[in-house]
Formats: C-alpha cells, structure tokens, sequence
C-alpha cells in the first residue's frame, strides 16, 4: 500500500483549489451576503438553500444536515472517496505531484481504486476518440454521425469515439497503460471471455458519459453493423463509479448555462443532446438507458436552486413508450419546484431528426415551454374513457383527480381541478374543485372517506377499538366487505397482470379497513400493479419498503403469499372483485350523499342540485358497472 501522504503537499492541495471552485462543480452557488456563498445541499433533499460557502476560510457547512468540512471534505462526502484518493483528485487538477511517507511518490497502481477507474476511462475515451478519427475501420462510424448532421468536430466536441470489431484491442492497449485484468473487469470496459478479459464493446460508435465535474465514468454504445447481435444501445454495467440512475449525459457541458438560465431540457438519446447543443440549446440532457427518477431530480434541482422562474423540458417521442415516458416523469413532477413543461414535434421527430430536416431553428423552437407536464398527463389520462357518457366522466375524474390533488402549491391546485373540469366536460366546476380539495385534505391528513365520516357503519366500527389503526388481521372476514377487498389485495400483490390498470385507478378510501388501505397506499407508492407487471420480483419488495410500518409489512407479506379463495384464477374471477369493490364504495359514497342532501333541506339549492348531479352520475355508473361489468370501469 501506498504511504501516508506528506502534511505539506495536502496543504497546497488545500490551498491551490479553491472551494467555491470545486463545490460550483456540482451545485449553483449564490451570493449569501458577508463574503459567503449558499446553494441547496448536495447532502439531503431540502426546500431553500441552507448550504453554505465560504471562500476565504476554504469551508462549507450545512445548517440543515450539519455537514461540514474544507475543500478535500466536500469531495470526499460527494464522491464517495477516501482522504487519499480525494487529495489525489485535486491534486490532479492544480497540478501538483504529491510525497508520500512510505514509499515516495505514489505508484500509479497503487492509487485508490476510484482513481484508478476513472483514469482507465479517461485513457479509454481518447482512445477511443483516437479510432473514430484516424482508423479505416471507423469509417461506419464517420457516416453515421454525417448522416444525422454531425461533423468530425462536432465529434471531438462531444468525445465520440469508435471501439474497433476485435476482441481485445482496448483490453490490451490499457494493460500497456498498466491497469490490471481485474481493474478493467470492474471498470465495464472489459468483461471476462474464455480465455480471460475482452473488449465490452465491439465495433460500436461510442459516447463518453461523464459525471457532473466532467469526469469519464462510462459509455454508451450504438450499435453499427448487423451482425451484431447485442442490443442497439448498450452503456457501461453498474460499477463502482457508475450507477445509471445517478449520471446525464451531458450534465458536464450543460451545467452551467442550466444554472444561469435556471432551464434545463430533458431529451432521450446521445445524438439528441448533440443536436440540442449544436442548435444553441446548451441546456439538453439525457439520462443513460433509464427512466427519469428522483436521483436526476436530485442532480436538477442543486443546479436551479428551485426557484420559481425554473423551467424543465422534457421531450418525448410522440409513440406510446413516448408517452409512457412523459407519465412517468409527472410522477416525479411535485419533488420540483420548477414548472414542467412537455415538447413533442408535430410530427413527433426526436431533436436529432428534426435538425437534420428543418434545422437549428426548429430544435429551438421544439424545446420552448407549450405544454404544462400536468396538462399533457391529464389529457393522457382522459383520453381513455369515454367522456360522452357520465359513468365514463365519473371514472375519468376518479383517475385524474387523485393527481392534481398530488399538487402541493394550493393556488395552483385550483387552477388545475377547473381546467381538468373542462377537460371532462363537467359543467359543476366547483364540484370537482371540492373532489379535489377532499382527496388532498385526506392524503394530507392521512385519512380516508370512511375516516372522515364519523358516522361509522357496521362494517367499520371495528376501527373505534382500541388496536391501532393500521393493525390487522383482526378484521372478521366473514364480513363480505373486508373479504373481497382482501381478495383483490391478494390480486394485486400475486397476480398484478389481472387486475392491472384499473386497479391502479381506485383511491385509498375503496378500502374500508384501515390496514388494507394502508396495503393499498403502499402498492400505489411502488409503482401500481403495472409495475408489477413489469418486475414482479422487484415490485414485492418495494411494495414493502413502501409500508409505513412494521404491522403493515407484515400484512404486505401475508397477502402476498396468502391462498387466493378460488381454485381457477383468471381475468373473469378479477374482474368480480375490482367491481364489487368499485361498487361498495359508489353505494358508500350515495349513502354519504343523501345523508347530506336530507341535512341541507332547502337551504342552499345551488349545493343540492350539484349533490344532485353526483349522484345522477354515480347511480349511472353503478347501473353500467352492473351491466357490464369490468368494461365499466
């Protein structure tokens, strides 16, 4: 092992760098007043900058986490690194050769292995950079990147590469540099073959991705020839010092025009980046090979210090993945207090297809904010039912409305519930503005409708017991109620495939028993039963880790492997028990209405014509979920 760095050269380290310097590196900083800088924590999710800098003491501190240190501090907390290994980091950038106690200069071997794995990286990426521009064999690659619009500088610009159609040229290339088979195995860059190590990629136009201070931690690759029989993309396996979820592509060229613009776009592939920058769009990111989750929001929002002038893009493809994708980045949409907005071409071309046939105009104009995100995934919503029917509006708002309670800003909720009125075509607008209010007052709450109703029914005065709310099974299934939304649990949890996605629409207050509300809260927290569908290993577990509690994970597990009460399980027997469901809680919820329409007397006739309406629409709607069924819903 390499020896203890010497005192001195840590302190020139520590002096040569500057820490507003390293920090602005992964977080927008602002003046805070009294020389010091502020910026929201790289540490913990927060609301308002509580992260502070200050240059001339070289020290950072968090007043929300408490996290504190110098220069050498902040990298080692945000990369993860030993002291050893974070001195060499910035030691590398001020140019300074470090001593050590044992051993004098520190062998290039022996350095710490994140070090080690990005410097093989580094070399790999020239290299790589090197067979695109001088090698014959590249020359796939040269026309394909002509054919969609980019020349050999906009090729070095970006660090497009080409990895040869041999075995082993990158493998025995980077031995040479002295890197170990077991170094460039972990790295991703090779993987173990027959007769040990080979080339991950073969014969591939090759992207370098780096991470948000611009260092090489793995690659995506397209695929050039047809006799490659991998996938058409394929980027570098979870390593070390790339997790997927945690890297976009692009963040290093793109950071700080996102932080002076507060703007950021979101675009889907390499070549799509490449086209939004070379179009002067220098915001575009993309993530590699994933969806859009929380960790790219984390990344985000350090950059656009969530104020409210912020704006995120995303452009989709106009297909149904496309589409898919959108929905999926809604979900995320409240952990931004940027607006969020949706852009999708007429002619639904990516970034990259559009500059190539109409040019860098039309790129520009693509990626300026049209489509609120919400707008677009409400209208992706209703689009499914049939809005000339009021069984069809009703199941419509029961979906959509659960969404925009989700809106955390009140004034903008609002807004929202009356256009989403609009979009349903429900002249009481008010009404579905109180639906709204409701379902964020119960999420808010904690509670459901038959918390909220004091009045218990039979089947819920088990709840008034003393056990707490969220135990079970104590539940009497006798009771046809609790057994059949015991029944549809058990679907849910075992055999999403049948009941997925109209189980995903109904709402928690469909479960009279607190403890399967609290099982259903935590499917919907997971993803839904369509998540199940397409992971239904990973779906079980996050459905437990989503459970509020011990009581509550123990129910989780118990209904996922309880009997399912019906020797052939198919579409039919799910359908029963989504319906019965459904219509417990419509009888459950005219039963509420009539009870208020008998208070209200004459009182307010504006308020019981809209109680009126309700119930003409959901009496509609039970009629048509007793005729026909799963159909219905």
């Amino acid at each position: 092992m390499a020896g203890r760095i010497n005192d001195e050269d840590v302190k020139a380290v520590r002096d040569a760098v500057p820490i507003d310097a390293v920090v602005s590196e992964y977080l927008q900083l602002r003046n805070a007043g009294g020389g010091n800088l502020k910026g929201l924590c790289p540490f913990h999710d927060e609301k308002s900058p509580s992260f502070q800098v200050s240059p001339s003491k070289g020290l950072f501190h968090c007043f929300g986490c408490q996290e504190g240190g110098d220069t050498i501090t902040f990298v080692m907390k945000v990369d993860h690194l030993s002291f050893s290994e974070a001195v060499e980091r910035l030691a590398a950038q001020a140019g300074i050769t470090l001593r050590y106690e044992e051993g004098g200069y520190n062998p290039a071997h022996q350095r710490g292995e994140r070090i080690r794995l990005v410097e093989a990286h580094k070399i790999a990426a020239q290299w790589y950079a090197e067979q695109l521009a001088t090698s014959a064999e590249a020359e796939t690659g040269r026309i394909f990147l002509a054919e969609r619009g980019f020349d050999q500088a906009a090729a070095v610009h970006f660090g497009v590469g080409y990895s040869p159609q041999g075995w082993d040229h990158l493998t025995r290339y980077l031995r040479g540099k002295g890197f170990t088979d077991k170094e460039l195995v972990v790295s991703g860059l090779s993987q173990e073959g027959r007769r040990g190590p080979i080339d991950r990629f073969r014969g591939r136009l090759m992207w370098p991705i780096r991470d948000i201070g611009g260092e090489v931690v793995g690659f995506g690759a397209r695929k050039l020839y047809e006799a490659d029989t991998g996938p058409k993309y394929l980027n570098t396996p979870e390593t070390p010092i790339y997790k997927k979820s945690q890297v976009l592509y692009g963040i290093d060229l793109a950071k700080k025009e996102i932080a002076k613009s507060s703007r950021a776009v979101v675009v889907e592939g390499y070549t799509d980046v490449m086209a939004c920058h070379l179009a002067g769009v220098t915001t575009a990111i993309a993530t590699c090979g994933t969806a859009f989750g929380g960790e790219h929001i984390k990344i985000l929002r350090r950059l656009l210090m969530d104020n409210g002038s912020a704006r995120v893009i995303f452009t989709f493809d106009g297909d149904a993945a496309g589409q898919k994708a959108a929905l999926r980045a809604f979900e995320d949409d409240q952990k931004f207090a940027a607006e969020t907005y949706i852009a999708i071409a007429p002619d639904g071309m990516d970034p990259c297809d559009l500059r190539l046939a109409k040019g860098d105009e039309a790129v520009a104009d693509l990626v300026e904010p049209r489509t609120p995100l919400f707008e677009f995934a409400l209208r992706q919503i209703v689009a499914r039912y049939d809005l000339d029917t009021p069984a069809g509006r009703a199941a419509a708002l029961d979906e959509a409305a659960p969404i925009v309670a989700k809106i955390k800003n009140s004034g903008a909720q609002h807004e929202v519930a009356v256009e989403l009125a609009g979009m349903l075509g429900i002249l009481d607008t008010q009404f579905v503005v109180r639906r709204v209010a409701q379902l964020a007052r119960w999420a808010r709450d904690g509670k459901g409708p038959q918390q909220e109703d004091r009045r218990r029914r039979p089947e819920q005065q088990w709840a008034e017991s003393p056990r707490p709310a969220n135990s079970g099974p104590a539940l009497t299934l006798r009771n046809p109620v609790y057994a059949t939304e015991r029944e549809l649990l058990k679907l849910a949890l075992q055999r999403p495939e049948l009941v997925a996605p109209a189980f995903d629409a109904y709402g928690v207050d469909e479960f009279t028993a607190p403890p399967y509300a609290a099982v259903r809260q935590a499917i919907a927290e997971a993803g839904g039963a369509e998540y199940g569908v397409q992971d239904p290993q990973e779906y079980l577990v996050r459905v437990r880790e989503a459970a509020p509690d011990d009581t509550v994970r123990a129910m989780v597990t118990e209904l996922a492997v309880e009997a399912i009460m019906r020797r052939t399980v198919d579409e039919t027997y799910a359908g029963e028990q989504l319906v019965t469901v459904r219509r417990r809680a419509v009888a459950r919820r005219l039963t509420d209405l009539q009870s208020a329409l008998t208070r209200l007397g004459h009182s307010d006739p504006a308020q019981s014509a809209a109680i009126q309406n309700e119930m003409m629409i959901l009496t509609r709607y039970d009629r048509a979920l007793q005729d026909e069924g799963p159909s219905a819903l």
